[in-house]
């Protein structure tokens, strides 16, 4: 699979899921507080990079907002890690 290809699939992937859709809507009367998500990739170092040079091209996250990539527990593995502050309302 080309680059090209794989970036269509991811793309194709995060505009069909619509979660943000799905969530329950909260109550306006709740004061917004900041919480923090982790999106963790593991994967082949292929896929890994690929996936967040996707994410930057979609202006989700900036390439240099993950950690470095790192070798996982399992050979041929690698993991990074992305931590964002969101608000919750």
């Amino acid at each position: 699979m080309t680059y090209l290809t794989e970036t269509r699939a991811v793309t194709a992937f995060i505009h069909t899921e619509n979660t943000l859709d799905k969530l329950p809507s909260l109550s306006g009367s709740m004061a917004p507080e900041n919480d923090k998500i982790k999106h963790i990739l593991i994967g082949s170092q292929r896929a890994v990079t690929i996936t967040i040079r996707v994410l930057d091209q979609l202006r989700y996250a900036n390439i240099t907002d993950w950690s470095p990539i790192l070798p996982s527990e399992n050979p041929g593995e690698v993991i990074s890690v992305l931590i964002r502050s969101i608000s919750v309302r």
